[in-house]
């Protein structure tokens, strides 16, 4: 590449630049406010010799300004350094720009992608990354639909050879990657020493760090990190923040472990002992803005408005800065990012204490939870659904929220007279448990203390005992379903739970069948005279009758309820024969004969035991259609 011609008279650029005068001309020939031509053409990107003879120069004006007294000839090569110093920053920042290219960010953070060596250019590094989708997780009311990522593994990287140096660099969670070739490194911090020590540092710094911020905010652009005051953080709807928080924890592994941590890297290769911590300050210029908006948006989900279906995320950001904060004080460790460290550690107390408030605002939920009337069937009622897949998801996070939860639920004594709280002696289940544990035990008692209300909303007592079994039944399933959350339930409060749901069964058994058993029994069937002894007609036709009546009115009615679950929809219905078919059939059996003597037999032996049978079968179906007794004689 042609140089541009010489500025006035001074030598004519031999070899050597021992010279003021040969300095100086080098210095006006690359004048860029005095030559077009100077201003079209990069210094470094040209003849390697025609870059070092002008670093020459330079130090050699410096060396000049440092030797001579105050006079004309040091005002002259003090115009003729502010002339170099111009133009080396200019040289500094296409040198950064020129080689300054975009992060795949995509392949960094895409799973199927491996690689086993970097080149100068940067291409790629290997990652650990999975998404882990954990079940049951949605957006709000009963389904609450969470994704968990996993995070990037530390793991090492071949290092490039011929390079002289690695383009990736691997420190436990932190992995550096090239932003910048080396050659292209030499070349900037040969230029940064003679700005340094020419007295522009503050000048430097400035272009130093616009040219690599405007790089950062490339990739935070490419990870979707957009920049969101706290207002309109806290103003998203649930489903769009809840995909921006799963955007933010892959995003901000990859800004702290990979981002800030090479760009801290590359500060250092160029700015290291040249000064005062001018590394660190050129760093800190570089990503202080986009640390604080990074961080910024964890801050706002964590003083949010507080609500259950936020928990699962707020956890997932509270794990995820938990893990990257050593990281971060690695990264951030000079004194003059001493904020970006507290920063950091106040927003994951925010988090912790926010998955409190959570918790708490979730048992007064469940307590004050009230429905407009029952639920159809005697069902599963969707509070307990939805509390149970709630608590299940959280023994998911057992090892987080036992560290955050530390102090016992506020609950009803035993001789509390808040008759709006059950009561619940914890002093016989402290022991050997932690504080969650007591807390999700809590939280079934209120939900069993709410659902006794819900039972009230039924006319039919039998119903409402129905209610409870299978409600009290779920619960127990799915305690049992989860080995986290049956160890902290613990055997001895299950097995209350179970006693509990038996009972109802039972209890809905007495106040359904014991009325219609009443009508097999014997009492009142026989008659004594003093002609003659035996059963009375009228009374027995009037018992099948009243038997009829009330086994056609179980079955209408009850074939509509509900009982979801198979095994105990088939025990119940197990329990209930082995009462009801002995009864009936010993009954037929002894007096069929005094009924079928008479007139009209079938109006009143309407049913067969294999008759009664198949219409137990029926019960508990939910089903509308099927109200009508099945019979196999007439």
């Amino acid at each position: 590449m042609e140089s541009p011609p010489h500025r006035g008279g001074g030598g004519g650029g031999g070899d050597g630049c021992g010279g003021i005068e040969l300095a100086e001309s080098i210095i006006f020939r690359w004048d860029s406010a005095a030559s077009e031509e100077a201003r079209e053409i990069m210094i470094f990107d040209g003849d390697r010799q025609e870059a070092d003879r002008y670093l020459h120069a330079v130090d050699e004006i410096q060396r000049s300004i440092q030797s001579t007294s105050i006079s004309d000839g040091q005002n002259e090569a003090n115009n003729t350094i502010q002339i170099a110093m111009a133009r080396l920053e200019e040289e500094f920042r296409n040198i950064i720009i020129t080689h300054t290219s975009p992060i795949e960010t995509d392949s960094l953070l895409d799973p199927s992608t491996s690689y086993t060596s970097c080149s100068s250019s940067y291409h790629g590094h290997d990652t650990a990354d999975e998404d882990t989708a954990v079940a049951g997780r949605g957006g709000g009311g009963c389904a609450v639909d969470e994704e968990r990522l996993l995070q990037s593994g530390g793991g090492s990287l071949d290092r490039s050879s011929g390079s002289g140096m690695s383009s990736c660099r691997s420190t436990g969670g932190i992995r550096e990657i090239t932003l910048i070739p080396p050659d292209a490194i030499v070349d900037l911090r040969s230029i940064a020493e003679r700005i340094v020590a020419a007295g522009y540092l503050r000048e430097c710094v400035q272009v130093y760090g616009s040219v690599r911020k405007s790089s950062l905010d490339a990739s935070f652009r490419n990870l979707g990190i957009e920049k969101l005051s706290i207002g309109d953080v806290q103003r998203l709807e649930w489903d769009s923040l809840e995909n921006k928080i799963r955007r933010w924890i892959r995003a901000a592994k990859f800004c702290v472990r990979t981002l800030f941590a090479s760009e801290k890297k590359l500060s250092e290769q160029i700015f290291d002992g040249l000064g005062a911590a001018v590394d660190d300050a050129c760093f800190l210029e570089t990503v202080k803005a986009p640390a604080i908006q990074l961080f910024s948006f964890a801050e706002a989900v964590s003083i949010g408005r507080r609500s259950p279906e936020k928990l699962f995320k707020i956890l997932d950001l509270h794990d995820t800065l938990f893990e990257l904060l050593p990281d971060i004080d690695i990264v951030f460790q000079s004194k003059i990012a001493e904020s970006i460290r507290i920063q950091a550690a106040e927003i994951l107390s925010r988090l912790a204490e926010a998955a409190r408030g959570i918790l708490s605002e979730f048992e007064n939920a469940v307590l004050r939870e009230t429905s407009r009337g029952p639920v159809p069937g005697g069902t599963i009622h969707p509070l307990t659904r939805y509390v149970m897949n709630y608590i299940n998801l959280i023994s998911d996070y057992k090892q987080t929220m036992i560290e955050l939860i530390v102090s016992k639920p506020s609950t009803g004594g035993k001789f509390s007279s808040d008759q709006s709280m059950p009561e619940v002696d914890f002093s016989e289940l402290e022991e050997g448990r932690s504080a969650l544990a007591l807390h999700l035990i809590w939280i079934i008692v209120i939900l069993d203390f709410n659902l006794e209300g819900q039972s009230r909303h039924y006319k039919d007592t039998s119903l409402a005992h129905l209610f409870m079994m299978n409600n009290v039944h779920y619960i127990v399933q799915k305690v049992k379903g989860s080995p986290e959350l049956g160890e902290m339930i613990s055997d001895d409060y299950l097995r209350k739970l179970t006693g509990k749901f038996r009972q109802a069964a039972t209890s809905y058994q007495r106040a359904t069948w014991v009325k219609v058993l009443h009508c097999l029994r014997d009492e009142g069937l026989h008659v004594s005279g003093s002609f003659s002894s035996g059963v009375s007609k009228s009374v027995l036709r009037e018992r099948f009758k009243a038997f009829n009546a009330m086994f056609e009115d179980v079955h209408r009615t009850q074939a509509t309820w509900l009982v979801p679950d198979t095994q105990l929809r088939e025990e119940l219905r197990i329990s209930i024969s082995e009462k009801l078919i002995p009864a009936y059939r010993f009954f037929l059996g002894r007096f069929r004969s005094h009924i079928e003597s008479g007139r009209h037999p079938e109006a009143y032996i309407k049913y067969s035991v294999e008759d009664l049978e198949t219409s137990v079968l029926d019960l508990f179906e939910g089903n509308h259609d099927s109200q009508h007794m099945r019979r196999t004689t007439q």
